[in-house]
């Protein structure tokens, strides 16, 4: 025991070894004490931080004045069984601790420090809280110590792991990790966190691919083992919820077997100690994460480790250990040991003329301060108690009826009562004060390791994680040394799929584990899974995002819509050529002979169809899509029929030869005019009825084409414009019938003929145009229609009136009536 006399007497329960032996148990014989093994001088800096806040504040004016701090400082040696003695004995006041009873000349400790390790501190709350000792702990997370029907006088200077947890799967969200291997301490720590954590990653999106547990009592067959599952999980990050004595052989095994591509993330459990590894082993925790609680610097610390002596305090148990470890020396027989060493032979004996130097600061570690800061924080939070119940003023006090504590005789539970209720500012400027459950909501840092030599390590706080703010985890990616990764290294099962595929799990494996399936059409990742865009939209190339259809109608913008407007142009100026032709060489035999009246009709009709796809192309509006077909089956009635009534007159003017002929008085403008005007009147009424009871209308399709949207017209009922169309098919059929019995009437230029050659191109025309129009939709289906009336309307003029045209204007010799009349 390390102790220092004092008016009032602070206990210390620190893990100063890390390592013990023991006799097995025969049960015939008193148990031999337990050795302790294997001194380190980082966990050695936790008891001096604890004597530095001490001395700092019996020096002080302003906290305890008048009175003096002692302390009563045990070593737990990682047993849980040293670690009980050393609380009965604290407790007892004696060596041979009898439970329950109180020696102590004096009066007996306010409140006990510690444990480091919650498998040790967990034994001794269940003690102290039987008696209400205030104890609190520097760095045991256990979150079942937050539960105060258990150990209802634990508190803790450091937050609970269920804040580290959050901490952990937050930050594995950060870097995007989702396939992580778990190592965990086989006690409650490790499995009470691990399970804990588990479900955060996983509700982050992350998988744990293993859960693995280790202890210092584990064979080293088991630790093969545990090596052999990391590395055929192919895992690149490995989450250690342990602290690092169960870890060590770990480490030395994975060193060995040259296991070094990997990322340890620690938890805040694990505490960062590199004497404990050998130089070796260093180079796997080379750009490592790790939480730690956050620390900032002692004000004059260093400097009290600098005047460490043994001279200087004769009852510190632990500084020759310290001294023979800094100067590897040993003290003399006299001094320590009853045997020589080695070392002694070599002449390498220890002394206290000998003197720290700052080249032996490396040997503290101070690059990370975090559990021995808040051991001076610990002693603080007890002090400032203390003050406090010191300055209670009778009749104002806390307890029954106004009353304050005895200083003379002062009871735990009393000194309990301040401490729960403590909110203190320390001179660096933080505040602890402990919740409800005793724990502290203190941040934690995010600490990167960067070794960049043998003998340079140096802590980089990258980040933070503060569960008091809101704001999750923030990271400095750009301080972050990976050193085995040239970037954040990459650990997943399977690789995101790429745009246009969603995400199928596989069987039998974790949900981060899974293949990749194209997305149907109309699909989107979203970002897993694949969802339908509105039917407005569609997806761009990548299937990222929808965005909005293209809205498709034949613009006379685009080249087909150019073309088919020239066409109809050109269609337009040919036809009025001819009818002007006609008209200048009307009193022509030739233009006389084939009903000139007839032929203005046609021409004129045939002129307006010319004029028909001018409707069609463009925007579809009310008016147009009311036209369109209306207009086109009205338009080319009339020419159907003025051919009709052409065909009708050459056969009635073929018999009426005789002038006895009865046939003759249906000759005369009468008799074509009539059939012209019922014709196209059937096909008017058609029409009329059509709008009045459906008529055609604008409309956007969106089920045509799934990657576009049709403006088009509505046909409204079709019966109507089958009925249209089949009206002007049967009338083209009549007249093609007609003209093909009249084919072989006598005379040099029966104009018959040429009717039955535009009857036959008018209806392959129209025949062919039935497939194709039901077969495209869209501005095709649109263009379809217009090109089957340039066609026919073409097929109409060229067969009909060019070869009239060709006589008129090239062989004018033939337009005579003799010519005409003459018999082949």
């Amino acid at each position: 025991m390390y102790s220092k006399e004092g008016d009032l007497i602070l206990g210390g329960m620190f893990l100063v070894h890390s390592e013990y032996s023991s006799l097995e148990l025969t049960f015939k014989n008193d148990p031999r004490p337990i050795s302790c093994e294997g001194f380190h001088i980082r966990y050695y800096r936790d008891v001096l931080a604890m004597v530095f806040a001490i001395e700092e504040i019996n020096q002080s004016q302003d906290l305890l004045p008048n009175l003096t701090l002692g302390f009563q400082i045990m070593d737990s040696c990682m047993s849980q069984i040293k670690a009980i003695g050393g609380v009965l004995e604290l407790l007892s006041g004696i060596r041979k601790p009898i439970p329950g009873y109180k020696c102590h000349s004096g009066s007996m400790p306010a409140g006990i420090i510690g444990e480091l390790m919650s498998s040790i501190s967990v034994p001794m709350a269940r003690i102290l809280g039987v008696f209400h000792v205030p104890q609190i702990s520097y760095g045991s997370v256990l979150s079942s110590l937050s539960d105060k029907l258990q150990f209802p006088s634990f508190l803790r200077t450091v937050p609970s792991s269920a804040f580290q947890n959050m901490a952990l799967a937050r930050l594995m969200e950060h870097f995007h990790w989702t396939w992580i291997g778990m190592i965990i301490s086989d006690d409650d720590l490790g499995l009470q966190g691990g399970q804990d954590m588990k479900r955060l990653i996983e509700k982050h999106g992350g998988c744990v691919a293993f859960t693995e547990k280790v202890h210092l009592s584990y064979s080293r067959e088991n630790i093969l083992r545990v090596v052999h599952v990391a590395q055929s999980h192919a895992v690149k990050v490995i989450i250690v919820h342990s602290p690092e004595v169960h870890v060590k052989t770990l480490m030395d095994v994975f060193s060995e077997q040259n296991v070094t591509e990997l990322v340890f993330v620690f938890s805040a459990s694990f505490t960062l100690t590199f004497g404990l590894f050998n130089r070796v082993t260093w180079k796997l925790f080379n750009g490592s994460l790790g939480l730690s609680p956050h620390a900032t610097k002692m004000p004059d610390f260093e400097e009290f480790l600098a005047h460490l002596n043994p001279s200087r305090d004769p009852n510190d148990t632990f500084i020759k250990l310290f001294w023979e470890k800094v100067f590897k020396c040993k003290w003399s027989k006299s001094e320590d040991t009853d045997t020589m060493t080695p070392m002694e032979n070599m002449g390498r004996f220890c002394s206290e003329n000998q003197t720290l130097d700052k080249k032996d600061f490396h040997l503290f570690e101070l690059y990370d301060l975090s559990y021995t800061y808040h051991t001076y924080l610990a002693v603080y939070v007890l002090a400032h108690s203390l003050d406090n119940l010191m300055s209670c003023k009778a009749g104002q006090g806390p307890f029954m009826k106004g009353t304050c504590a005895d200083v003379n005789n002062l009871q735990p539970w009393q000194v309990l009562h301040y401490v729960k209720n403590m909110n203190v500012s320390i001179g660096n400027g933080d505040t602890v004060s402990f919740d409800v459950n005793g724990d502290a909501p203190l941040a934690y840092d995010i600490l990167n390791v960067q070794i960049l030599n043998s003998d340079d390590v140096h802590l980089e706080n990258v980040g933070r994680y503060d569960p008091r703010d809101g704001k999750g985890v923030t990271v400095n990616t750009n301080s972050i040394l990976w050193a085995k990764f040239s970037q954040v290294p990459h650990s997943v099962c399977s690789e995101d799929c790429p745009p246009g595929y969603r995400k199928a799990g596989r069987e039998g494996k974790p949900v981060c584990c899974f293949q990749c399936i194209p997305c149907s059409h109309g699909e989107i990742k979203d970002p897993d899974d694949c969802i339908q865009c509105p039917q407005h939209q569609w997806p761009n190339e990548n299937h990222v995002h929808c965005k909005e259809k293209v809205i498709e109608f034949l613009s006379p913008d685009e080249p087909l819509g150019q073309i088919l407007i020239i066409s109809a142009a050109l269609m337009t100026l040919l036809t009025a050529s001819v009818l002007c032709v006609f008209i200048k060489y009307r009193d022509t035999p030739l233009v006389k002979g084939n009903n000139r009246g007839l032929s203005y009709l046609l021409l004129l009709s045939l002129m307006l169809c010319s004029f028909c796809p001018f409707i069609f192309i463009g925007q579809p509006r009310k008016l147009t899509c009311m036209l369109r077909q209306t207009v086109f089956g009205v338009v080319f009635s009339i020419s159907v029929s003025s051919i009709l009534a052409k065909t009708i007159i050459v056969v009635i003017a073929f018999k009426a030869t005789n002038p006895n002929s009865s046939a003759r008085k249906w000759l005369g403008w009468k008799t074509p005019s009539f059939i012209v005007f019922i014709c196209s009147t059937i096909q008017v009424l058609i029409c009329v009825v059509w709008l009045a009871r459906s008529p055609p209308f604008p409309e956007l399709n969106i089920i045509s084409y799934k990657d576009k949207i049709i403006f088009e017209c509505n046909e409204g009922e079709h019966l109507f414009f089958y009925c249209m169309m089949g009206y002007l098919g049967l009338l083209a059929t009549i007249s093609f019938i007609v003209a093909f019995l009249s084919r072989n009437l006598p005379g040099s230029f029966n104009e018959a003929k040429l009717i039955t050659f535009s009857m036959l191109v008018f209806v392959s025309v129209w025949i062919s145009f039935i497939p194709a129009y039901l077969s495209t939709r869209g501005k095709y289906m649109v263009a379809v229609e217009v090109f089957a009336i340039l066609c026919s309307g073409a097929g109409l003029l060229g067969c009909i009136f060019l070869p009239k045209c060709y006589i008129i204007l090239v062989r004018p010799d033939r337009n005579t009536r003799k010519h005409l009349v003459k018999k082949d």
